[in-house]
């Protein structure tokens, strides 16, 4: 068995494995006409529940074979200009790059013996987003695993921020954040101790972004009740519309206030490397703490994400230390770890996958490439506007398109949910295109996330196509039924 040990006795054997599970990707790359078969659940299970684990393959060539029956055969492929669902980009070459060589490394971003130059690596990209937020010198942050994480470490640093500040319990605490921000940050609160009445949630306008005077209102009315506005989370690029909160604005009521600024642009970080479009994140760099997800829209395998913050020193709410691993003394040192900033301690080396990129492609090729998906949704934009079939719910600011398909014979807003429903899972079943769902007004809506250079306007007037029929077969369906 130590012949499946990657080291220097095996480096032909790792050549020789590894080239021929990338020739398998490559050639179903290649052959891919759909982004899914429209396999079931209860056609793939069996296929999962009858690999027996306890009896191994003892070779590369079967345990690839019997992959591409449980595994790349059916997998969902983002790569394919035809899916249009969650917010899953398709990768570039460099990051994929990069993932196979930090994968075959291994390294570990906890602490500096354990990473070396990989330490270094990830300080130099944080401090290169940092500067392109305009965060100041004093920035600093941390690769995390995703969106997520990033907020609830963003919200933990300003809960202890805000607790050096006030004696108050905890629960008295309030976060505001609009009424379409993502759902971890009512998960982080109650993470975080706050209570379920923690997060106060604002009203959004017909644009979908935070209506800062009812922001304002609400803050006044946390401090005449003796309560703590402790955080503001903007977003910029919300996750169902692409929306992005007045920022400026934000700022000013949250430095009025004294109240903690955080800006999850998870989604828009794309806009950092815009060549036309970086004035939509303008103040954002009065933030005190920023979400940023590089596998979102820099086109990047997941996990890479980071979160940032305005001055280091915060990152101290962070800050444990184990003899065994970062002692006190390597501070004064001067020995960089970076679990010293993270909410994890072994942390692979996911900001290589960004570095190849910049390296090969640089800044503006990924603004580039994502310039290019924004102005695609302006055009499908258009397209659902203009066609009587469709109801569009607002202008897309980045790429996301909310919508639903609205029969020209049928007006019971009930069943024409119950018709969008059924064309979405219909359209899945064929696997001919992906798209996602979502609700407005709790009446079912269907998305678009379109963050793929090669989809066409041809392929969204397709896709479109595909939903009206299958929307209108399900209603002539139950007309005969009801008849």
């Amino acid at each position: 068995m130590r012949s499946h040990l990657l080291n220097d006795t095996t480096a032909e054997h790792y050549r020789r494995s590894v080239t021929e599970g990338i020739e398998r990707v490559a050639a179903k790359l290649a052959t891919t006409e759909r982004p899914f078969t429209g396999v079931t659940v209860d056609e793939l299970t069996p296929r999962i529940d009858a690999v027996d684990l306890d009896t191994p393959l003892l070779d590369t060539t079967a345990a690839l074979d019997e992959l591409e029956e449980v595994y790349l055969r059916d997998a969902v492929y983002f790569h394919h200009p035809r899916y249009l669902a969650h917010l899953n980009c398709p990768v570039v070459i460099p990051a994929v790059v990069g993932e196979a060589v930090l994968s075959a490394v291994n390294s570990s971003l906890d602490t500096w013996d354990q990473s070396a130059g990989g330490t270094l690596i990830e300080r130099k990209l944080i401090d290169w987003t940092t500067s392109r937020i305009g965060l100041g010198p004093a920035a600093d942050g941390v690769f995390t695993s995703g969106g997520s994480q990033s907020n609830l470490q963003a919200l933990l640093l300003a809960r202890d921020e805000t607790k050096s500040e006030h004696a108050e319990h905890p629960t008295r605490m309030r976060v505001f954040a609009s009424e379409v921000s993502h759902f971890s940050v009512k998960k982080s609160a109650t993470l975080l101790g706050l209570g379920p009445d923690a997060v106060v949630t604002i009203p959004v306008d017909r644009d979908k972004r935070m209506q800062t005077v009812a922001l304002a209102r609400e803050l006044e009315r946390c401090r005449e009740e003796g309560l703590v506005p402790m955080a503001v989370v903007a977003t910029a690029g919300t996750t169902d519309f692409g929306s992005i909160d007045p920022l400026p604005e934000i700022a000013e009521l949250c430095a009025q206030y004294g109240t903690w600024m955080h800006v999850d642009a998870a989604y828009g970080c794309g806009l950092l490397a815009s060549v036309r479009n970086r004035h939509l994140l303008d103040g954002i760099e009065r933030a005190d703490s920023v979400t940023v997800d590089y596998h979102k829209s820099f086109f990047q395998p997941v996990s890479s994400s980071a979160v940032l913050v305005r001055d280091t020193a915060t990152l101290r709410h962070a800050t444990y230390h184990a003899d065994y691993l970062n002692p006190r003394r390597m501070v004064t040192e001067r020995i960089p770890n970076q679990v010293d900033k993270s909410l994890q301690t072994t942390r692979r080396f996911d900001a290589l996958k960004l570095w190849m990129t910049l390296r090969v492609m640089g800044a503006d090729g990924v603004g580039q490439l994502f310039d290019e998906v924004c102005d695609l949704a302006g055009k499908a934009w258009e397209l659902l506007a203009a066609d009587p079939r469709f109801d569009v719910v607002v202008e897309p600011r980045l790429s996301t398109i909310v919508f639903r398909h609205i029969p020209a014979s049928v007006t019971d807003p009930a069943e024409i949910d119950r018709a969008n429903l059924y064309a979405r899972k219909a359209l899945f079943a064929s696997g001919d295109a992906i798209v996602a769902g979502t609700k407005v007004g709790g009446r079912h809506y269907l998305k678009f996330t379109l963050l793929n250079p090669e989809t066409t306007v041809d392929d969204i007037v397709a896709v479109l196509d595909l939903i009206a029929g299958h929307a209108e077969q399900y209603l002539g369906e139950n007309l005969v039924e009801a008849s």
